[in-house]
């Protein structure tokens, strides 16, 4: 029963990144691009209006504040396509008997605080007037042109090329670019959650030593403890570790919605659709 619940609930996220992936693609590059924006007026010294880049920022950080990074682990089109491409790499091993390769955990946890470099060098390049004339060397301008159909790349060969560095990243390590290259990333991680809806672990009914919750997480985030008013700054809302606890331990912050996880992700993949139309 577990098992089928769980098959249930990945298809249900994979209906909803699809969803997103077609028909919010933008969303991402629309709030990095509030971002931007923001720190470029404040260079210039000139006034920061309400554009549909800040909207966009504004309406996403919004939202996480309320619902946690739901937005990275549903919605965003890096995100998704990093699943896919991480998942069709682990199928592509498995189908040739080979294991796949890993990044260790240590590295992982040194390569998490890389987005935080990336952010903070952009806004600052952009606070000086000088990432605009940097032209071909954004990734994710290269990855909105070609999701646009426009194929036309020339002077954007550094882009492409970090771009396909990410894409290997994304085949070795899941959510490899979410986790230690995403500037909104970054500002997601910094932003408050309510505890109501966060993650949270019911500690004293896990079984001893056992850590398959962590082990199944993208992240290799520690869930807080139930009750805690803590939330995980690098937790995706993936909700991989519900999945993954044997005895259910896992769940958000309100008793009500306990055991209605699906459910009330479909709640949250609505309201967020809500918000992208607001901003649109």
């Amino acid at each position: 029963m577990k098992k089928r619940k769980n098959k249930i609930y990945a298809r249900i996220r994979a209906a909803i990144q699809l969803f997103y992936f077609l028909f919010f693609s933008s969303a991402y590059t629309a709030a990095f691009g509030g971002v931007k924006y923001i720190a470029a007026q404040l260079g210039a010294g000139e006034e920061i209006q309400w554009t549909a880049f800040v909207a966009a920022l504004a309406g996403l950080c919004g939202f996480t504040i309320v619902f946690g990074r739901f937005f990275c682990g549903f919605a965003c089109a890096f995100g998704s396509l990093g699943d896919g491409l991480y998942a069709s790499f682990q199928w592509l091993c498995k189908k040739c008997k080979k294991k796949p390769a890993k990044l260790s955990v240590r590295l992982c946890e040194g390569l998490s605080t890389v987005k935080y470099l990336v952010l903070a060098g952009i806004a600052v390049l952009s606070f000086l007037g000088i990432y605009p004339r940097l032209r071909g060397i954004s990734p994710w301008d290269v990855f909105s042109m070609v999701r646009a159909g426009n194929f036309r790349l020339e002077g954007y060969a550094p882009a492409a090329a970090l771009l396909a560095l990410i894409f290997a990243g994304m085949c070795v390590q899941e959510r490899f670019f979410c986790r230690f290259l995403c500037p909104m990333g970054a500002v997601f991680s910094m932003l408050p959650v309510l505890p109501v809806f966060a993650l949270h672990r019911s500690r004293e009914n896990c079984k001893k030593g056992c850590s398959g919750c962590t082990r199944k997480c993208p992240s290799h985030v520690e869930l807080p403890e139930d009750g805690s008013w803590e939330t995980a700054g690098d937790c995706f809302q993936c909700q991989k570790c519900i999945g993954a606890c044997p005895r259910e331990n896992i769940h958000c912050g309100w008793k009500e919605l306990r055991g209605n996880e699906a459910l009330f992700t479909l709640v949250r993949a609505g309201a967020l659709a809500g918000v992208l139309i607001w901003i649109s």
